[in-house]
């Protein structure tokens, strides 16, 4: 009885650090958001792999996962986006007899259609082996490296991230993809075998050359910008093979 709960625990242990990321957000305390956001990272790898090492795969865990990221890596980062916004503006909060101070509520809009992809995802049954539009996480990780390079103005590049035509940008793209019918590879390996793993082997060293090269929160951006033009060009290469073969 014990080992079933044990993946759900890991779940919620996800979800307690996607509140905790909220309220750091929302009270300044920005240095604590990565680690919240990290550990809520590995609780959403973990929960999945110990249900089925454990055995206990269940409907309930699938739907307390989706709810759990629904905080972590929907409404986290609608919120990072939000105090992006504001700080264009230097505007510490919204005023609603003020319309103008309502500009960056524009960033939840990830928010929403993080919950529509999240919907789509528990009916979707395409996305055993890899995922139909951006996963959340992904979106996630992506907003915290802007985040993150306001923070240190890493590269000199605080001014470019904090420009409202920028950041508005990068709210409709990423809302766009979240629900986007472009197929994108999961990060889980199904083995430990090379033969049907090429891709993710490739992405992860992309990724220790991005995080050995560049500062973290510059890394974590590009990161999965890389991830995101990657699966785009194999999707097209896919059509092109199609049409060639239809003609």
């Amino acid at each position: 009885m014990i080992k079933k709960h044990i993946p759900n625990t890991v779940t919620l242990a996800n979800l307690l650090c996607g509140c905790l990321a909220l309220i750091s957000i929302f009270t300044n305390q920005l240095e604590m958001v990565p680690f919240f956001i990290g550990i809520s990272l590995l609780a959403d790898y973990f929960d999945g792999l110990l249900a089925r090492l454990l055995k206990v795969n269940s409907p309930m865990g699938r739907e307390l996962d989706s709810l759990a990221d629904m905080v972590s890596f929907g409404v986290v980062p609608g919120a990072m986006l939000y105090y992006l916004m504001n700080q264009t503006r230097g505007i510490a909060g919204v005023d609603f007899g003020d319309p103008s101070t309502l500009l960056g509520l524009v960033g939840f809009l990830v928010t929403l259609f993080s919950c529509v992809r999240l919907a789509k995802f528990n009916l979707d049954t395409r996305q055993t082996e890899g995922f139909v539009g951006l996963n959340t996480p992904a979106c996630t990780i992506f907003v915290l490296g802007l985040l993150l390079i306001t923070l240190g103005d890493l590269y000199g590049m605080k001014t470019f991230v904090l420009n409202e035509v920028f950041l508005y940008s990068v709210a409709v793209v990423l809302s766009y993809l979240l629900i986007a019918e472009i197929p994108m590879f999961s990060f889980k390996f199904k083995s430990l075998e090379l033969k049907g793993n090429k891709i993710r082997v490739s992405f992860i060293l992309v990724t220790i050359l991005c995080l050995g090269s560049f500062k973290f929160g510059a890394a974590l951006s590009l990161i999965i910008l890389f991830y995101i033009l990657i699966s785009i060009l194999l999707w097209m290469g896919g059509m092109l093979k199609r049409e060639k073969r239809a003609f």
